[in-house]
């Protein structure tokens, strides 16, 4: 396997002059807790001053509005920015939340890629915030969600690079040595992917609710197709895309950071491809598909899904196999996750009012899934 460092592969990290920088003040910023999702600020506070060196004057409090699982906040005081994760208030759903286990893997990793905000505290004490949470360095970059921000544009050739340059980061994570980096115990062994299509499925029918599709047959054909064995494992992210990278404010095509690192494991690269490539919308999808679009992948220069496909197999080295398998087994994942948020929403336990309309997102995504099983039989 052709590594990402090899002197054959150039280095898409290095500055992509010509650029004009833009305004750093466009990096991603917090605003105000949504209600109901407060902090204890004096008992944080407090724990904060002895678990982090350095700290003066009041601390201030503000709340990331990006993801939809685990909550983030950043606390500043004076100059200096902490950013603290946390699992979401009320009902949970497995290790996704485990805060423990995020943070963990992070330390793990950061020696070996670059790209992780390196951990600063982790608290297991109840009594500090009522869960476990950790807090993080504040990585001060641009975060690329459904439009460019405002001021940033991007002619065809540097939308691509900044395209290349994103894959190449999930490349060089998949290089990754994982004996070396001391995740050897995250490995199960040959099938990850039937416990990932037997875990989801069985999630699905957890957080049905009566207003949500069947899925049966996808769920039928994903237990069908599944490959026999395991691509060879390797370390993956499990939630890879463009709003969980972070960007230089003074060179948007150059990546600083990845973010989210809560479903992080050791399992199979092409689950990874096929789950970053669920939020992949191209220029060419229709309007129901572009109305979902979270990210700027339709701007002209940027890979298609096949594009993007071909370009991983061809740096990584590896064959990309039943595409189509992992594309579906993607989809379905998403709409999982998405009909797991609404359903809190729906008890009252998720406060972000945007998530009343992840019921027809999922209707959406089984559409997706069955058009993509029609094309791929």
């Amino acid at each position: 396997m052709r590594s990402p460092g090899d002197a054959a592969a150039p280095d898409r990290r290095a500055r992509t002059d010509p650029y004009v920088p833009m305004d750093p003040s466009l990096s991603d910023q917090p605003s105000a807790v949504r209600d109901g999702e407060q902090l204890d600020l004096a008992r944080l506070d407090a724990y904060l001053r002895q678990a982090v060196a350095g700290l003066h004057g009041s601390p201030a409090l503000r709340q990331f509005r990006g993801g939809a699982s685990n909550l983030t906040y950043q606390i500043d005081y004076g100059a200096r920015s902490l950013v603290l994760r946390r699992p979401p208030f009320g009902q949970r759903h497995g290790a996704a939340h485990d805060m423990l286990r995020e943070s963990a893997v992070m330390r793990a990793l950061a020696p070996v890629y670059s790209d992780v905000p390196q951990v600063l505290a982790v608290c297991d004490d109840a009594t500090v915030l009522g869960c476990p949470f950790y807090v993080m360095q504040r990585i001060d970059g641009i975060i690329l969600r459904r439009e460019l921000p405002r001021g940033l544009t991007l002619d065809a050739a540097q939308a691509r690079r900044l395209c290349l340059n994103v894959i190449d980061r999930l490349v060089a994570l998949h290089a990754i040595d994982v004996g070396a980096a001391g995740l050897g115990g995250l490995d199960r062994g040959d099938g990850y992917v039937r416990r990932q299509v037997e875990g989801w499925s069985a999630r699905w029918q957890r957080a049905r609710t009566d207003d949500a599709p069947s899925f049966a047959r996808v769920m039928a054909w994903l237990e069908q197709r599944q490959p026999a064995r395991d691509n060879p494992h390797c370390v993956i992210h499990n939630d890879f895309r463009f709003d969980n990278v972070v960007l230089d404010a003074a060179d948007p095509l150059r990546v600083i950071g990845v973010l989210d690192w809560e479903m992080a494991t050791v399992g199979d690269p092409l689950m990874d491809l096929g789950n970053a490539l669920a939020y992949w919308i191209e220029a060419g999808d229709d309007a129901a598909l572009q109305a979902m679009r979270r990210q700027p992948t339709h701007l002209p220069g940027m890979l298609t899904r096949a594009q993007a496909v071909a370009y991983y197999a061809a740096r990584s080295g590896r064959a990309v196999g039943d595409i189509a398998f992992y594309q579906v087994q993607g989809v379905f994942r998403l709409a999982v996750i998405a009909q797991q948020i609404y359903q809190r929403w729906l008890a009252g336990d998720a406060r972000n009012p945007e998530f009343a309309s992840l019921a027809q997102v999922v209707g959406q995504l089984e559409r997706r899934c069955l058009a993509l099983i029609e094309g791929a039989d």
